[in-house]
Order: C-alpha cells, then sequence, then structure tokens
C-alpha cells in the first residue's frame, strides 16, 4: 500500500476526488474511484478525476474522469471548472483561458481571477447534439422529455414535481431507449424565469448538480419554447449560467469552483 496525495473539489455541490497523475499514477482508476467515493467507508465523492497531460498539442491539459460506480465519463462540466481552479491557483499554469482535452473533446476554460483567486469559470462545451436522438427515444415509447448530448447524454423532462427524479431516475437510466445508459434531468420553469433541476447522473445517482445536465436543460428549454437562450439553471447545490450563442451554436456555462480539503488516500502498489 502507498499513499496519493488528492484534493476534494466541489462545483454547485458536484464533488470529485482530483489526483494530480502528472505526480502520481492511479493505476486502477475504475476500482479506486469505487473505493475512495463511498461516503460512508471512503473520502466520499461524486467520482474520481485525473488530471493529466494533453495527449495532442491541441490542448493543455487532459481529465479523465470516474463515476461513484467505477463507469468512465465522457464529461463533466463542474469538474472541468473545478481544474481550471485547480490549475491556476495550485501555480500548473498561469494562463486564464485553458484548452482542457476530453473524452467528448477539447474544452476551453476561461476564468475570472481577482487578486489570484479564481471566482468562477466560463466553459465553452461546445455544440449540442439533436441529431435523429429525438426520434430514437420516441419509437422507445417515451415522448415526455428532450434528448440532447452535451458530449454525453441527457433526457430532459419538465414537470411540476421535479423531486420524481429520486424514484424514476435510476429506472431511465437503464431504459432500453438508452444502450449506454443516460443522464436523467427533471426541471421546473419558475415564475422568475429561473429552471430548477434535478439531476440522476448516470453511474452515480443523484447529484447536487451537473454541468452538462445544467446546459441539456437549458438548450431543451429553448428547443420547447419555454425559455430564450439564456438560463439561470438552478440546482441542489448551486445555480448556473448557461448561454447558448447563435453566433457560433456553442453552449457556454458559468459557474464557481470551489476546494474542500486536501489528504491522502491509500493505494495499491
Amino acid at each position: 500500500m502507498k499513499k496519493i496525495p488528492f484534493t476534494k473539489m466541489h462545483g454547485a455541490g458536484n464533488d470529485y476526488i482530483y489526483i494530480n497523475t502528472m505526480l502520481h499514477e492511479i493505476p486502477n482508476p475504475s476500482e479506486t474511484a469505487i473505493l475512495w467515493s463511498d461516503r460512508h467507508k471512503g473520502i466520499g465523492s461524486d467520482g474520481l478525476v485525473l488530471i493529466g497531460y494533453s495527449p495532442t498539442p491541441e490542448a493543455d491539459f487532459s481529465m479523465r474522469i470516474f463515476n461513484a460506480d467505477g463507469s468512465e465519463a465522457m464529461m463533466c462540466g463542474n469538474a472541468s471548472r473545478c481544474i481550471g481552479k485547480y490549475l491556476f491557483e495550485r501555480g500548473l499554469t498561469t494562463k486564464t483561458t485553458i484548452r482542457l482535452h476530453t473524452l467528448s473533446g477539447i474544452k476551453t476554460l476561461n476564468l475570472n481571477v481577482k487578486d489570484g483567486i479564481v471566482e468562477e469559470v466560463t466553459v465553452d462545451m461546445l455544440e449540442p447534439s439533436l441529431i435523429n436522438e429525438e426520434q430514437f427515444v420516441t419509437s422507445f415509447g417515451l415522448s415526455e422529455g428532450t434528448f440532447v448530448s452535451m458530449g454525453n447524454p441527457h433526457y430532459v423532462i419538465f414537470t411540476d414535481n421535479v423531486d420524481q427524479a429520486d424514484e424514476r431516475g435510476i429506472v431511465l437510466e437503464h431504459h432500453p431507449a438508452f444502450p449506454q445508459r443516460c443522464n436523467i434531468e427533471f426541471a421546473h420553469v419558475e415564475k422568475d424565469g429561473s429552471i430548477r433541476t434535478r439531476v440522476w447522473e448516470r453511474g452515480s445517482g443523484i447529484t447536487m448538480a451537473c454541468g452538462t445536465g445544467a446546459c441539456a436543460t437549458a438548450v431543451a428549454a429553448a428547443l420547447t419554447g419555454r425559455a430564450g437562450r439564456k438560463s439561470q439553471i438552478v440546482m441542489d447545490g448551486g445555480t448556473l449560467c448557461v448561454k447558448w450563442h447563435e453566433t457560433d451554436n456553442h453552449v457556454y456555462m458559468t459557474g464557481p469552483a470551489e476546494f474542500v480539503f486536501d489528504g491522502e488516500a491509500s493505494i495499491m502498489d
């Protein structure tokens, strides 16, 4: 056994364990994610995030993310914001615009820095994907929601009862319409125009927030005429601002990132 330094961070309550793999190797990240994410017997988190060198010169750093059940995710908006804060405040870069390599493409992070502290991060989440997806879902008898891919799959349902995420989330995550499983959002447009959203994340269950889920919800709201191209998405852990630009069709997500604590955890040699 050996000890590995880690940092726990959260973005709007979506908490992950972060490892600098440029210094410390994690040989079995899926197994490690399961052990460390356990909120009773481990550190406790929604998953494990590995920060590393970029495999391509087009990006500055890389991110790999493993859910609490050990499955590898394509992308996490909240984690990408936290990585921006980590890289800058831990002295790994002086850039305030960082290109991050993920399994769903290279994301650009724009850091809002004041007195050396990253107060918030805007992530260019690129274009949403809608091609033929809704027809595919409807063919399986699911017609109540809108399918939006933000590099990972989301099914957004507008409802007066967002708390049904607790009981329906796991059923819809594993619905035959989604052979690779799916993230499920339950959303309601409030009187002030904000969108209250609860998320069942693929591989993690109910989470306090989901960055890609917030983006998918904003896109779904715009597509269905419930909102314009700028929305405040209010999740259990905080609020994210999402803009879907007409000029480039990209979705831009802005929100906070916070350090929680540093520590060491055991891992097999």
